[in-house]
């Protein structure tokens, strides 16, 4: 397997240059995660695939999530002689990351892909379209330092494709929008063009929204099993289960991922004015600074709800987005500062083992 092909490029060049200076790492060759098990990797590399666990002192170095290896992650790995198995020494410097808060209470970071070039915000055109679920997936894609690009599929089940279309593009500013349809093939050819060799692209969007149907038709086979829509409410079924990265026929990497209902932010605040342009530029147009859009006078978000140039719940949309993610900032600055104090409290303990030795 060809390292360019993997997605191997001069960022991740460099970083092996200064790994080349360690005596220990001599025998490591670096490899990236296709797949990650509960407590093991798969790893593809020029000379094969392996599973692979993480070194010992790698794992003690790791005190939250983000430092564990991740589906799209490069790795350097020394593999075990006359096995198929490899050792997990480092972890290369991601170059993007798209990543969500997990599911549930905890506050804890889940890397969904890594070190993607494009982000595919996969939304179907029947009654699952969500232009509310939309803006949040475009928040994290801009935070991610991928391209974003909107794929709507299922076009063939659509009366009025037209119409959602600039539904789309009135919140999606200076994002590509792809309309598709497995049925006809239709934007196929558009998707395609896009894994060029080296290219690294993530499908990411709700459950049967058509991810695994676009993977299928990327790799030219019935690669991933494909699950139809229930009647009732037309949400879709769980069909991928797992993270996966899968080297296309076309030299490119494509990372599928499960159906996710709900993508809850984390630590993205930064990247809420890019998603939110048309409400940022208002702002700077209110006779008050530090106007809160709500009963102010003079308040150009207001009026432009009044003239019809706003939708009232895309503003809606945005405080609630604002205030999510307010509470997250607070939670992780948080656990910084308590992961911090740990690092420091096993820095403590090593040096008291080596005054003892």
């Amino acid at each position: 397997m060809n390292l360019t092909t993997l997605g191997f490029s001069a960022y991740f060049e460099e970083q092996m240059i200064a790994f080349n200076e360690e005596s220990k790492l001599a025998n490591c060759v670096p490899a990236r995660v296709t797949l990650e098990h509960k407590h093991a990797y798969r790893v593809l590399a020029e000379e094969g695939e392996w599973l692979a666990t993480i070194a010992g002192h790698l794992a003690y170095n790791s005190l939250a999530r983000e430092d564990f290896p991740a589906v799209g992650d490069w790795v350097l790995v020394e593999k075990m002689a006359g096995e198929e198995k490899a050792i997990i020494h480092k972890l290369f410097e991601r170059k993007s990351v798209f990543s969500r808060k997990v599911a549930g209470r905890e506050i804890t970071e889940q890397i969904v892909a890594s070190n993607v070039d494009i982000v595919l915000l996969v939304m179907s055109l029947n009654a699952d379209f969500n232009i509310r679920r939309l803006e949040r997936y475009l928040i994290a894609a801009w935070d991610s330092g991928a391209k974003p690009i909107i794929v709507l599929t299922k076009a063939d089940l659509c009366d009025d494709v037209e119409n959602m279309l600039r539904e789309v593009e009135s919140v999606a500013f200076g994002v590509d929008v792809v309309v598709t349809s497995a049925l006809s093939g239709e934007g196929l050819s558009d998707i395609h063009a896009l894994f060029t060799e080296g290219v690294t692209g993530a499908l990411l969007g709700s459950s049967g929204a058509g991810k695994s149907t676009l993977t299928n038709a990327l790799c030219g086979e019935q690669l991933m099993k494909v699950s139809g829509i229930r009647e009732d409410d037309a949400k879709g079924r769980h069909t991928t289960t797992h993270r996966e990265l899968i080297v296309l026929p076309s030299g490119g990497c494509l990372i599928d991922t499960p159906g996710m209902r709900e993508l809850q932010l984390w630590d993205q605040g930064d990247s809420l004015s890019s998603s939110f342009k048309d409400i940022e530029e208002l702002s700077a147009t209110c006779r008050y600074r530090d106007c809160t859009h709500q009963e102010e006078p003079h308040c150009a978000v207001q009026q432009a709800i009044i003239d019809g140039v706003l939708e009232n719940s895309r503003l809606r949309s945005y405080f609630k987005l604002q205030k999510e993610l307010a509470f997250m900032e607070r939670k992780t600055n948080t656990q910084a500062k308590l992961n911090e104090q740990r690092k420091w409290k096993q820095i403590s303990k090593g040096l008291k083992k080596g005054k003892k030795k």
